[in-house]
């Protein structure tokens, strides 16, 4: 049974606990360093990012993350959590951090404000069946690096990608209780 920490200073928290403990994983809540080191995997919820960035740098978890991220734990992060994980962002503030991994460039906000929230049935490379994916305030993909896979796109653009260890949705796949989705990162962790 993995053990897989959800980042949980800001964000939909709860919603992922309750995922992947579904799922069979140790799942449980990341606020400090000594949490993230009895990670095998990690998740970064949707949020607000560049408030989940900066209570991660208050509590001295950015740098603890980054090091992780970097030396090869698996990271899933969706809607804010993969503007957190990518390389460049655009439509951010001037001062936003991120942990960085991922090599894309991701649009905040890019589907609209709150009120154009949306959902969507998309097909998802590995699944047989079209993944329900709800869109709320999402990012997606500007471009890519040469090493990173698309596995799900929208309106044109990438909205779940993988890249080695890392993995990143710009819809919420823990709001709908289907599972499939944080199963494909479990079988990343699992290796």
């Amino acid at each position: 049974m993995p053990a897989i920490g959800v980042f949980a200073l800001q964000g939909d928290v709860r919603e992922h606990l309750q995922t992947l403990t579904a799922l069979g994983a140790d799942a449980f809540a990341v606020r400090r360093p000594a949490e993230l080191a009895g990670c095998d995997g990690l998740v970064l919820p949707g949020g607000e990012s560049t408030t989940m960035a900066k209570l991660a740098r208050t509590f001295e978890l950015l740098d603890p993350l980054r090091e992780r991220i970097a030396g090869g734990m698996p990271t899933f992060g969706t809607c804010a959590g993969m503007i957190l994980l990518a390389d460049r962002i655009e439509g951010g503030t001037a001062d936003q951090e991120t942990i960085g991994g991922l090599d894309v460039t991701v649009r905040r906000n890019a589907f609209g404000r709150q009120v154009d929230s949306f959902e969507a049935d998309l097909p998802f490379a590995g699944l047989a069946d079209p993944v329900h994916a709800v869109f709320i305030r999402a990012p997606w993909v500007e471009a890519t690096g040469p090493d990173v896979e698309v596995l799900a796109e929208a309106a044109g653009h990438p909205v779940a990608v993988r890249q080695g260890h890392l993995m990143a949705t710009s819809f919420h796949p823990e709001v709908d209780g289907d599972g499939r989705v944080h199963r494909v990162f479990l079988d990343l962790v699992a290796g």
